[in-house]
């Protein structure tokens, strides 16, 4: 029996859990046909972003690459990859699934927990400035409720949100 390669194996589990999540079901269908990076706006503007290489990455098990990198936060979940893909392969909703397995590794831009410490603090994730209402009043607005933050962190509490730390690697 010939000896066991544990980084193939490791290879091979990353690849299986991305598929076994919400939205990365269709990742093994992907045959690297380069529709999707041909199709994408983003791809035009920054070649940090290329979703046949996240996709290629993450069936070769290239986990770390593809968790702790800026690329799969680039994405601006237009669908048109998705939508012209040969094979269906439902490529927005593998980079949500590689966004999920990363936030639960700890890698995570800032900004997301950022938003996070607002949204518990404020029940808003951007602060409402006083440049705003004064705008929604001349606009014949009405003043915008406060958030119940109360309630809103039951829910939270309840889904299991904690607030996101923010990690050495991504300052």
């Amino acid at each position: 029996m010939p000896p066991h390669n544990t980084k193939e194996t490791a290879n091979m589990a990353f690849s299986a859990e991305v598929t076994c999540r919400h939205g990365g079901e269709t990742l093994t269908s992907c045959y690297q046909c380069g529709t999707c990076a041909s199709s994408c706006p983003v791809a035009r503007l920054d070649s940090r972003f290329n979703p046949r290489e996240i996709l290629k990455l993450s069936l070769l098990g290239e986990k770390e690459e593809v968790l702790s990198g800026a690329a799969i936060w680039l994405c601006t979940s237009c669908f048109n990859c998705q939508e012209r893909c040969p094979q269906d392969v439902e490529i927005a909703d593998v980079i949500y699934a590689l966004r999920n397995i990363a936030i639960e590794a700890g890698h995570s831009p800032n900004i997301y927990a950022d938003f996070g410490a607002a949204l518990v603090a404020d029940g808003r994730i951007v602060a409402i400035s006083k440049f705003v209402e004064k705008k929604r009043e001349e606009y014949g607005l009405p003043p915008l409720k406060p958030v119940g933050v109360e309630a809103l962190n039951k829910i939270l509490t309840a889904t299991g949100f904690t607030k996101p730390e923010k990690t050495e690697a991504s300052q």
